[in-house]
């Protein structure tokens, strides 16, 4: 029953960097004492006669030199720390500081010192014999190798620590095994909820905090022994507070009334969210790693593009394993836990790289079909929420997306010229000499209009150029010769206007 809260507890000591250090500490004590112990065994005339000289100088570079190694250890470690959380973000951080070889090796270091401090006050007391000084040079071999194959896989690993691309697999592998505590058929180990019942008492939190971790086991006892019903309301990385509901308890045995406040021990409360069983703080964490490559300082695309990617996959793979896995049975009967909802998932995977690159073709496309992964999955509801996630993704590109030759102005504006042209092209046509005067000009308007790359609208800064050009045209076909007369005036002083004011623009964008 309590192996859940035990779990998680000792999971989240191991991420603690003292640890290590400490439990080889007290080993390098107690080895120093078991090697005291080949003295009381019948070995003196076995082992060889290692002098105290020997075994106190070999004790003495080990602790002359791993102090060193374990300052500089230190030194790597916080060095790759700040770039962990200045490249990626700063809740990368838990995952980084519990890399398990980095901590070895600072704790082998550690280790090895105070074991080489414990045994050269040892030697010099003279509290070994001649089988406990051989033991005690054995054991310093041994961990002085076991140190050196320690710090030469470290090597190799600190080059990796704290660089980007180590940190997003970090991330990725937590959110992974998160996504694992999911089942659909036994969400966290309990039954899926179904109806709430009406008659029920709410269990709300004493204190403000995310939920990291929920006991199960412990709630499923405490509904055998008051022979109740537990829905869980709020799964781990909600936050909650006096307000928000940590779970409902139905009870089977009429009107009895309950002590609800041993229930508040299993939901452990804390200022942060963490990986452990929230698969949703994974996918945030992963976002925020994106969105932060998006930003105009770093300008990194690809990034937020690998991001996109593996998030994709990991929920693809998540939603594949659980149609093909239908056998896991909840292992509590009498605790209900919501499933993790497919809207809030790709929400908090999709909605920030959605925002943020939205200025950004190749981000866009990319998020499109990581997207379209999701659309075909068997599960409707993941299927719907990449379906929703994508139109919402293709409306702000549609909306915030700027290319200047295609845009609507732009289009507006090449459509008007062209209009503008053929007007003046057929009116310059069918009327005399001096209105394919005016003709050209406006073909040489037109020519100027179309390379400036001004982006004007024609119809919004010269409409009477638009309608000159127009009515020349129209004037022939209903009026003829004697009307078109009247409006070669307006026809030559609009063309002439419009001239010259695109000619200062070309000049004007050429210069700039």
């Amino acid at each position: 029953m309590i192996r859940s809260r035990l779990k998680f507890t000792i999971q989240h000591l191991s991420e603690k960097l003292w640890i290590k250090p400490l439990r080889n500490a007290v080993l390098a004590v107690a080895v120093v004492f078991v090697a005291h112990l080949a003295d009381g065994l019948p070995l003196q005339k076995i082992v060889p006669d290692i002098s105290t000289e020997t075994v106190e100088k070999l004790l003495t570079v080990i602790s002359t030199s791993m102090l060193g190694v374990a300052t500089i250890a230190v030194a790597s470690m916080v060095s790759a720390y700040a770039s962990a959380g200045g490249s990626a973000t700063p809740r990368a951080f838990a995952l980084i500081i519990s890399d398990w070889l980095s901590r070895e090796a600072l704790s082998s270091s550690i280790g090895a010192f105070i074991f080489s401090i414990v045994g050269i006050i040892a030697i010099k007391v003279g509290y070994f014999g001649i089988a406990g000084r051989f033991a005690l040079f054995l054991f310093t071999i041994a961990i002085f190798a076991w140190v050196i194959v320690t710090f030469v896989r470290w090597v190799d690993n600190i080059a990796r620590l704290g660089r980007l691309e180590n940190t997003i697999g970090k991330v990725d592998e937590a959110t992974r095994e998160a996504f694992g505590h999911f089942q659909r058929t036994a969400p966290l180990g309990g039954r899926p909820v179904g109806v709430i019942p009406e008659s029920r008492v709410d269990l709300y939190s004493e204190e403000l905090g995310f939920i990291q971790h929920i006991d199960i086991g412990r709630l499923d006892r405490w509904a055998q022994e008051n022979d109740a019903v537990v829905y869980v309301r709020s799964q781990p990385g909600a936050f909650v507070h006096p307000q928000r509901g940590l779970a409902m308890v139905k009870t089977l045995a009429g009107e009895t009334v309950l002590d609800l406040r041993e229930l508040l021990d299993a939901f452990v409360l804390a200022e942060r969210r963490t990986y452990a069983s929230d698969p949703r703080f994974g996918l945030i964490v992963m976002s925020e790693i994106g969105s932060r490559a998006l930003s105009p300082g770093i300008n990194d695309p690809g990034t937020a593009i690998d991001i996109v990617v593996r998030m994709s996959r990991i929920i693809r793979d998540w939603s594949i394993e659980q149609d093909a896995d239908n056998s896991a049975q909840p292992q509590l009967e009498r605790v209900f836990v919501p499933p993790l909802d497919p809207q809030d998932l790709l929400e908090d995977a999709y909605a920030a790289i959605s925002k943020d690159g939205v200025g950004s073709v190749e981000v866009g496309i990319w998020l499109q079909r990581s997207l379209e992964l999701l659309a075909p999955l068997p599960a409707t509801d993941i299927s719907q929420a990449a379906r929703d996630q994508a139109a919402l993704a293709f409306a702000r590109a549609e909306q915030e997306l700027d290319f200047p030759t295609r845009s609507r102005e732009g289009q507006t504006s090449s459509r008007l010229l062209l209009e503008t042209r053929r007007h003046a092209n057929e009116g310059a046509r069918r009327l005399n000499g001096q209105t394919c005067l005016i003709g050209r000009m406006a073909e040489q308007v037109v020519e100027l209009a179309l390379t400036s790359s001004c982006g004007m609208s024609v119809n919004a800064l010269f409409p009477e150029a638009f309608a000159a050009a127009a009515q020349i045209e129209h004037s022939q076909r209903t009026a003829g010769r004697s009307a078109e007369q009247r409006f070669l005036p307006s026809a030559a002083k609009a063309c002439s206007e419009l001239f010259l004011t695109a000619l200062n623009m070309k000049i004007f964008a050429v210069a700039a």
